[in-house]
């Protein structure tokens, strides 16, 4: 089993969307794919059918007792997906609270469900510093930031980076965070310039990009991942290319 967090500094740089999509573009590679939600927007599974109103999830599993197993759907994408669930504020607050008091919850959930050696897990995070980054960061063999090419999003990267050091202090199995710039628009000065920059610092931590697309919002309108609702969109094909890489990276860690 490799674990992949999916992270990000800051809001609105389409960290779920790419958590989703990589998550469905590993699975048309072959492997054997759970997403989780980790992040209490409980937005990861509209990518892949789930009603929003779906009360099932981790944080019903841990609230209520009962087996996490019970909560892992299977999507028509081919990857099973764990969701936070809809849930009241107590909840929430409640699960919270026991992730912070019970730091390796998120690796013995793993362990409980007996994935594979060859699974993939892949970990939606909130935006920025949290009990949910870090039980993410502390299970992950790698990290993939997702940032935005502006001035705003290139900002954030020291934070991320130093957030990303802290939490994984105590994590013996973490190879590293990659890069994922997400919504390029080449035609635009600035973003091939932030790409290039990112490029020239970190060349062999950039996992690649995403270019802006309308599709990716037509998909999650449908209720659907990129890929399935439009395999040959550009898009789609950096997803695609993206998941490669990652293939690999996890093939040496």
């Amino acid at each position: 089993m490799k674990v992949v967090s999916v992270v990000s500094a800051k809001g609105g740089v389409g960290k779920t969307s790419s958590a989703a999509n990589l998550s469905v573009a590993l699975t048309k590679l072959g492997a054997k794919v759970l997403a989780i939600d980790m992040d209490p927007q409980n937005a990861l599974g509209l990518h892949f059918g789930l009603s929003p109103a779906e009360r099932l999830g981790s944080v019903q599993s841990v609230v209520e007792r009962q087996p996490i197993a019970s909560a892992v759907f299977n999507s028509p994408s081919g990857a099973r997906v764990l969701p936070y669930g809809m849930v009241e504020e107590e909840d929430r607050e409640a699960f919270e609270r026991y992730l912070d008091e019970y730091p390796g919850w998120l690796n013995d959930t793993l362990q409980a469900l007996k994935l594979g050696r060859n699974e993939i897990v892949v970990v939606d995070t909130p935006p920025g510093p949290s009990a949910y980054l870090r039980q993410a960061l502390r299970s992950a063999d790698l990290a993939v930031v997702v940032a935005l090419p502006d001035a705003a999003s290139y900002a954030t990267l020291g934070l991320m980076n130093r957030l990303v050091m802290s939490y994984c202090q105590s994590n013996t199995h973490f190879k590293g965070h990659y890069y994922l710039i997400n919504q390029l628009d080449s035609s635009r000065t600035l973003a091939r310039d932030v790409v290039q920059i990112v490029r020239d610092r970190h060349g062999d931590r950039l996992l690649g990009s995403i270019h802006q697309d309308q599709a990716v919002s037509e998909a999650l309108a449908c209720d659907q991942s990129t890929l399935e609702y439009d395999p040959y969109c550009v898009a789609s094909q950096d997803y695609n290319d993206c998941a490669t890489h990652l293939l690999k990276l996890l093939e040496q860690a």
